[in-house]
């Protein structure tokens, strides 16, 4: 079963690209290839229940399990040493990554204080787009009472669109809410 993004990308936002771009084959189609979740914990150096915390959290949102990231170089200032645990992070796919991009558009973003659509300015140059978010509060999965800390995360959405202009059109194409 496949999810109402997924369906819609299907039947309306692929012909509507190939027709926009004048693609010779349906293949050459940019579609969004992963979503990578990214969240930095560098206070679990000092705590490290505050990972454990993270971890839970970051599993509640994305669905999946989170990988841990380890510190690759020792620095002093930061009392940092290096394979010390310092973040999460998880690769989404397939229907659970359509089904976390219909949630951030559709129910997280409009929760978002003050909001007045997201910058059309954070893609890569490859059509690779990236949002940093302040707060996790704004996903339906997180209970507020059970937050002990506020967290930020980044979310990456990695296209197969060659440029920028490619990648911000389909982004739009699926509801993104971009600024104007």
């Amino acid at each position: 079963m496949a999810n109402r993004l997924q369906e819609r990308f299907n039947k309306e936002i692929a012909p509507a690209l190939i027709e926009k771009f004048n693609y010779k084959s349906p293949m050459q189609t940019p579609h969004v290839e992963k979503i990578v979740l990214n969240m930095g914990v560098g206070d679990a150096t000092q705590n490290a229940k505050l990972m454990d915390e993270a971890v839970a959290e970051m599993a509640q949102i994305s669905g999946q399990q989170p990988l841990i990231t380890k510190a690759k170089k020792s620095i002093a200032n930061f009392r940092l040493r290096e394979g010390m645990s310092i973040g999460a992070k998880v690769t989404l796919r397939g229907e659970r990554m359509y089904d976390f991009l219909d949630k951030l558009i559709n129910v997280s973003l409009p929760r978002v204080r003050d909001f007045h659509g997201i910058s059309p300015k954070s893609f890569d140059g490859r059509g690779n787009y990236t949002l940093g978010l302040k707060e996790q509060l704004i996903f339906p999965e997180i209970d507020y009472d059970q937050v002990n800390r506020v967290r930020g995360l980044d979310v990456v959405i990695v296209t197969t669109a060659n440029t920028d202009e490619e990648g911000l059109e389909l982004l739009k194409q699926l509801g993104m809410p971009f600024a104007k």
